[in-house]
């Protein structure tokens, strides 16, 4: 069984926790890992290209010139697709982009993301994370003194409304609950910052 060190807010070793190794020690599964950002990915596409169609086009619906004898192609509409300012042949329409995912798979892909995390290096446990004033600066000084830099990703409780306030202005840092971990956003982030009792609650969540 794998474990971590346990810092203070200074940076110092305070001890250890034991990691889960069905979370913390699987194999990467870089395929799965794949199709699970793809998923993300499409279910944040917003899908509102819209085009309109011969139907939806404003125009009227007179024939536009005779049949015969004028020397041009024979014509019934203004709004047909192949005039100028006339309908769209096979354009985009609004339509939901997201689709799901056997909820095994997806579970099995946030273990690879975490075991990945291990790996590098990049999981960093605090043995509690302060109660925060809610300002910005006093949390960028708690990252400074912890050394970390580069895209964060805080897990915190739902309750540590403070904490999500202060992290608002902090471009590289995001904040998600535990039950809230996504692979994408794992992936996205060089470290992984976590108290621990938010640990504990992550591991009982994704067993």
């Amino acid at each position: 069984m794998a474990s971590v060190k346990v810092l203070d807010l200074n940076g110092r070793p305070t001890g250890s926790v034991d990691l889960a190794p069905g979370i913390f020690e699987t194999a990467v599964n870089g395929a799965i890992l794949h199709e699970v950002v793809l998923m993300q990915q499409a279910g944040r596409r917003q899908g509102s290209a819209s085009t309109k169609t011969r139907g939806v086009v404003s125009g009227t619906g007179k024939k536009p010139y005779k049949q015969k004898h004028t020397g041009r192609a024979r014509a019934g509409s203004v709004r047909s697709p192949i005039w100028r300012h006339g309908g769209i042949v096979f354009g985009p329409h609004p339509r939901d982009y997201s689709y799901g995912m056997p909820k095994k798979k997806v579970r099995g892909a946030i273990h690879s993301a975490l075991s990945t995390k291990v790996q590098e290096g990049g999981l960093i446990v605090v043995e509690e994370l302060p109660a925060s004033d809610g300002k910005t600066k006093s949390l960028a000084r708690i990252l400074e003194r912890l050394g970390l830099t580069g895209k964060i990703l805080l897990v915190a409780g739902a309750e540590q409304d403070l904490l999500r306030r202060a992290a608002g202005n902090l471009k590289h840092l995001m904040v998600l609950g535990p039950e809230s971990i996504n692979v994408r956003d794992l992936l996205l982030h060089e470290k992984l910052l976590i108290a621990r009792r938010d640990l504990v609650r992550l591991q009982e969540i994704w067993t």
